[in-house]
């Protein structure tokens, strides 16, 4: 018996598109992050995505898809992005936005168009899980979505622990 989920912004902006994705709540755990997410859906942590809206040095707000068990380097982000600097938002302006809810942050269907970054290993897998718009549901999707759709460029800033 899985949970019924409501559309989203992000899952209307998917059927708009055509995309097929599989739905996969969980029961969202605060700053529980994609260990939780993965521990719950019995998912690689690597292939779970995080959307992370970062800012470079003009305030300008850009997604970065990263695995959910790496980091992002922001230097290396902004060399490839050919910006001075990036960093994360404040959790209210990456709500503002993005639209979602942080730890609900989908890439699809943003409140603003912002650039998408997605790190170039992400694209190699079958699947992904990605946020599907609000806290405790991802959407399972083929990678070249993101590129295919979200015209995301491929960049190497992860750091491993």
């Amino acid at each position: 018996m899985s949970k019924h989920v409501s559309e989203t912004p992000a899952t209307q902006w998917l059927k708009r598109q055509q995309v097929v994705f599989g739905e996969h709540p969980y029961d969202y755990v605060e700053h529980g992050g994609t260990a939780e997410s993965a521990r719950q859906l019995g998912v690689d942590e690597h292939a779970i995505v995080k959307t992370l809206v970062m800012q470079d040095e003009a305030a300008r707000p850009l997604v970065v898809l990263m695995h959910g068990d790496r980091k992002v380097s922001t230097k290396n982000l902004a060399r490839q992005a050919g910006r001075k600097s990036i960093a994360p938002c404040a959790p209210e302006v990456a709500q503002r936005h993005s639209g979602y809810l942080v730890g609900g942050t989908s890439p699809f269907a943003t409140r603003k168009p912002m650039p998408v970054f997605v790190e170039a290993s992400i694209l190699a897998l079958p699947t992904i899980w990605i946020n599907g718009g609000r806290r405790g549901f991802l959407v399972s999707i083929e990678p070249r979505v993101l590129v295919d759709l979200l015209r995301a460029q491929p960049v190497n800033c992860a750091l491993v622990d």
